[in-house]
């Protein structure tokens, strides 16, 4: 790719055709008759070169700060008012009705009337030399607080949960879009063909709210969707060859399947052609390969302490620790997903008291320990962590749930906060911030495009050149906004 955008796989197939392909394929077959011989002859000189693999390690259009991501999403996402925005004023007006120039033209998912505002329960202090606020709930991030950016102008046009996540990992609201994960991986491939680009890690028993969109390729090559991997029971589903089979006989099968795709390659070129070729190879080495990388029970024990993490176990702390295994194998993006975050306050883990300090307690110390696992093993400069939902909570009492003795935030898209780490990003800092009471962005407003735009900027692209050519235009992970936000770069 050099310094260029990728090309579309049907472009990069027309390249490859060449005079021998139009005198072979003629109507009246006399090219074919006098170059069956030299074509017997030259067997490399034919189709054969159309195909590669679409995994094969590329270039990005300039030098890289982060050769991989790992991207920690809270599904449903966590009140930011609670852990990294502290509000003092809004602490003041605790239990006040909601001045109405907040509410002008709002719509909230579960919120109707004029709410109650709601200071925060949490004990808020700065930490680190940076001073980065953060609250209780946070003792162990509290400890590595010079390795964090926290930026606290996000924003989103999408209130409700499958929207929003589809809109912060592929671009748009609606499903089809590549999410960003395959964006990165078609971009630069893959430095280990044994190990898939991109790998999908789920805890908390719950898909992400997008789905599989959420983690898909969509008009891209399906080689480029992310591969689910599990931490307990077989790591890669229908991975395994069938009871009864060899393994000699798996690779003679796949040998057999392969000379006819590439057969069928050459004549039709449809990329995902390569694509099913590349699964079949790449599952095939996955099952010697996956089952050695997530094995943790190979860690030192003392790393698993500090993990919270445990062999056999599904965990969040488990798959941190499986995200820094499978990055130090080469594996280009690492995306986890973590259900329990919508606190609404409809029942006692919701609540932003105890049933906060309970569920941060399943994900700050593993994060924590991923970062400095990293740093401790000079990958942390390489490795861009990045942390938070898919919005943010309001500055005031759920509908619902105002009356109760529960304390919940309704969904909100306006402003919320988002924690970065390493991968060529300030660390110690605190970058944008809301107005008084939390409302709306005051100064510095990342939209969720820009955050896309910093990410691939990364990883060494420019947002605008990285497309791909869909139904008559060209497509990019952006859209047609998105600017890096150049001030929290190191």
């Amino acid at each position: 790719m050099g310094n260029e955008t990728p090309l579309n796989p049907a472009l990069e197939y027309l390249q490859h055709r060449t005079r021998r392909h139009f005198f072979k394929e003629s109507a009246a077959g006399i090219g074919a008759m006098a170059l069956s011989e030299l074509l017997s002859q030259d067997t490399n000189a034919a189709g054969s070169t159309a195909i590669e693999n679409p995994l094969r390690l590329k270039s990005p259009h300039f030098a890289p700060k982060a050769k991989q991501v790992i991207y920690l999403h809270l599904t449903g996402s966590p009140p930011h008012l609670d852990l990294f925005d502290y509000k003092p004023e809004l602490v003041k007006r605790n239990d006040q009705d909601c001045p109405d120039d907040f509410l002008k033209g709002k719509r909230f998912a579960f919120t109707s009337g004029v709410p109650k505002l709601m200071g925060t329960p949490r004990t808020f202090k700065r930490y680190g030399k940076g001073g980065v606020w953060l609250s209780d709930a946070l003792p162990n991030l509290q400890k590595v607080a010079d390795e964090l950016c926290v930026i606290k102008s996000m924003h989103t046009d999408q209130f409700n949960h499958a929207p929003a996540e589809l809109l912060i990992y592929t671009g748009s609201p609606r499903p089809g879009r590549p999410s960003i994960g395959s964006w990165a991986t078609y971009g630069l491939g893959t430095e280990n063909q044994n190990l898939p680009g991109f790998v999908v890690l789920i805890s908390s028993g719950v898909q992400p709210n997008g789905g599989r969109n959420s983690y898909g390729s969509g008009f891209l090559p399906s080689v480029y969707q992310g591969v689910q991997c599990r931490s307990k029971g077989d790591p890669v589903l229908f991975a395994s060859d069938p009871a009864g089979l060899p393994r000699d006989l798996r690779r003679k099968s796949l040998d057999t399947l392969n000379a006819l795709n590439a057969m069928q390659a050459d004549e039709l070129g449809h990329p995902e052609t390569l694509t099913r070729m590349s699964q079949y190879e790449l599952a095939f080495r996955m099952q010697t390969s996956v089952p050695d990388v997530m094995d943790i029970s190979k860690e030192k024990q003392t790393t698993l302490e500090d993990y919270g993490a445990e062999a056999g176990a599904a965990s969040f702390a488990n798959n941190c620790l499986l995200a820094r295994r499978l990055v130090e194998q080469g594996v280009r993006y690492v995306q986890l997903f973590d259900w329990g975050w919508d606190f609404h306050g409809t029942g006692p883990n919701e609540d932003i008291r105890d049933g906060l300090t309970r569920k941060c307690a399943t994900m700050e110390k593993p994060v924590a320990a991923l970062i400095r696992d990293l740093k401790q093993r000079g990958m942390l400069d390489e490795t861009l962590i990045v942390l938070g939902g898919e919005f943010g909570r309001t500055p005031f009492r759920e509908g619902r749930t105002a009356k109760g003795n529960r304390l919940g935030r309704d969904h909100f898209p306006d402003c919320y906060s988002m924690m970065l780490a390493g991968g060529g990003i300030k660390g110690g800092m605190m970058y944008g911030a809301s107005d008084e009471l939390g409302f709306s962005v005051a100064e510095n407003p990342v939209h969720v495009h820009d955050l896309q735009a910093t990410i691939l900027n990364q990883l060494g692209f420019n947002h605008e050149r990285l497309t791909f050519r869909f139904q008559g235009r060209d497509y990019r992970l952006t859209d047609v906004a998105g600017e890096v936000v150049k001030p929290i770069l190191a």
